[in-house]
Parts: C-alpha cells; structure tokens; sequence
C-alpha cells in the first residue's frame, strides 16, 4: 500500500515537474526496489517504513553538518526533503499515548527498576511501531524506572 503511494507521488511530480519531490521520492523507491533484490521477494510497509526512517535519519544529520559548515543552502534543501519524506509515517504518538504504553509496559512485566530497562525499551518500541522517537521512550522509561 505504502509503496503504491510512493509510485503514485512519484507521477504526481513528475507531472508538477517538482524535481525536489521527485528525487526524493525516486531515493525512496531505489532503496526499496534494492531491498527487494536483496530479499528476493516484495516487502512489507513496515520495512518501507523502515527504510524512509532511515533516509529522515540521513537527512536530519545532514542538516546538522551543513548548518556547522554554514552551508545553509544544502541544509535548506535538505530540510525540504525531510518534510516531505515525514509525510509518509504514521501519525506520531501524543505524550499521553506513550506515557501511558510505557505504564502498561512497565506493569505487564513488572519493572521496577534500572535493571529491567532493556526489557521495558524492547517491548515498548515494539508496541509503538516507530510512531515515536527513541530517545524520547529512552528518557521516559528512565525517569519511571529511575
């Protein structure tokens, strides 16, 4: 499904002529049609998922070289990219949300302290599916377990 946008935005810009848009969306789609090749068979979303993560990940430290090398311009663009890559995940968590899955989390496994922290961040990253940002889980599971 998520591929089939992918292909549907890559004509859309084809016929906007938006080359930004363009490239990245075709980034995209190499990566995964490689991934494909790696697997010898289709992937799932998730991993799509997976692999826009890792292009946004790319792009945000980009971002930070560019700006420590004044390079404004490059950063710009790069910034551009990565709002339009974020269009492609799922809606982030609320703070409430993920408060309240690390809670569940930390009761279905009876945590209650630094030592079961591994535990916790494997089980709620899982839970989450991406729609929140690691360090931000990491942070909150240390301030309940601390």
């Amino acid at each position: 499904m998520l591929k089939e946008k992918l292909n549907e935005d890559l004509k859309k810009y084809m016929k906007e002529k938006n080359t930004l848009a363009l490239n990245t969306v075709r980034l995209v789609i190499a990566e995964i049609k490689n991934k494909e090749v790696e697997k010898n068979s289709e992937i799932t979303d998730e991993e799509i998922l997976q692999i826009i993560r890792k292009q946004i990940k790319m792009r945000e430290d980009s971002i930070q070289q560019f700006r420590s090398a004044n390079r404004e311009d490059l950063a710009n663009k790069e910034a551009q990219e990565l709002e339009i890559l974020k269009n492609y995940l799922p809606e982030d968590l609320t703070d409430e949300e993920l408060d309240k899955i690390i809670q569940e989390t930390i009761k279905e496994l009876n945590a209650s302290s630094k030592k079961d922290f591994g535990r916790v961040i494997k089980e709620v990253i899982q839970k989450v599916q991406g729609r929140a940002d690691n360090k931000k889980i990491s942070e909150l599971i240390s301030k309940k377990l601390g």
